[in-house]
């Protein structure tokens, strides 16, 4: 997928591109390709981009530590903010404190979206948190022989032994 060139949606038909996906994306490691559609509108002073895609990827489950499959799919849609000058170097050194009505996506008007980069995050904020699969349950596991005893506690386990042989 080739970035867009953002001032030419504006001769687009409909002052849109639509991006069909059936590949791999770069760093996203999937058992399937990515399939979808990727549509890009410009607004004037914004882009409304949507996407409808999914794929398959291998996850290993957090209790079991198996690997299972996952399906991943991703239906959302995003306003990215078109900013006529983009915003100066700041450098290293200096603090900025940014309002939270500043806290969008934003590039500039005379730039270039990436669908591949914007898909690619997309997908990374769809893959769970906790990795469970279906077979795993809570207390599930394969234990052959009970876990070792702590000899400190040796002779109140012993003492416990005997209260309850006495009640009988």
């Amino acid at each position: 997928m080739e970035p867009i060139y953002i001032p030419r949606l504006l001769k687009a038909p409909g002052k849109s591109e639509q991006v069909e996906i059936k590949d791999f994306l770069p760093g996203l490691d999937t058992l399937t390709p990515i399939r979808g559609t990727v549509v890009i509108t410009h607004y004037g002073t914004y882009l409304e981009v949507s996407a409808i895609a999914e794929t398959i990827k291998t996850l290993i489950c957090d209790r079991s530590l198996q690997q299972y499959n996952q399906r991943l799919v991703v239906d959302t849609s995003e306003l990215i903010w078109l900013k006529d000058h983009p915003d100066e170097d700041l450098g290293a050194n200096k603090e900025v404190e940014v309002p939270l009505e500043e806290l969008t996506e934003s590039l500039p008007a005379q730039g270039y979206f990436d669908p591949e980069s914007w898909l690619y995050e997309q997908f990374c904020l769809q893959i769970p948190i906790r990795s469970l699969s279906e077979e795993s349950s809570p207390g599930d596991y394969d234990y052959v022989e009970p876990p070792p005893v702590d000899q400190r506690w040796a002779g109140l386990a012993a003492l416990k032994e005997q209260l309850s042989d006495g009640e009988e």
